[in-house]
């Protein structure tokens, strides 16, 4: 019994040591069509047969919007933003875009915050290649997630 009340103690003091800290769970990329939408309708299956139209035709792409669902534990998250990097390929041409916005808490186990990089932006952009998305606070980095082909893909020469 003793064990067990030890091993409950170890956890909870465990799990408040690291209250304050947050994680990046899932990214999904997704094209946008030229009216901005991802999807016709709420459908899953949907969601995905319309991605899938997309990605065969880049003339009816409008952007690349990243949707990533991260967690905080913490009370005030106002000081927090993500980071979004995405790398896109132009026939033999790499570049890099990178996004940085303020997110907003607005769940009780994760949040979702949106990244979209559309018009001029976009334009000349290429294929998604690969990403790397970020939670920082401040100018510390808490938590990030990439793509498989994030170190395969190496940065544009400066």
């Amino acid at each position: 019994m003793r064990r067990v009340i030890a091993l409950f103690l170890l956890l909870t003091v465990g799990g408040m040591a690291r209250a304050e800290e947050g994680k990046v769970v899932k990214t999904l990329p997704q094209y946008l069509d030229l009216k901005g939408r991802h999807t016709l309708s709420p459908s899953l299956f949907a969601r995905d047969g319309y991605q899938a139209y997309l990605r065969l035709r880049p003339k009816d792409q409008g952007g690349i919007r990243l949707a990533v669902q991260w967690k905080w534990k913490g009370e005030d998250a106002s000081h927090l933003h993500i980071k979004a990097e995405m790398r896109g390929l132009t026939g033999n041409t790499i570049q890099t875009k990178i996004l940085d916005q303020p997110v907003h808490k607005n769940g009780w186990f994760s949040n979702w915050a949106e990244l979209r990089l559309t018009g001029t932006n976009y334009a000349g952009f290429g294929a998604l290649v690969a990403w790397r998305t970020s939670l920082w606070d401040g100018a510390r980095e808490l938590a990030s997630q990439e793509s498989f082909l994030w170190n395969g893909v190496p940065p544009p020469a400066q």
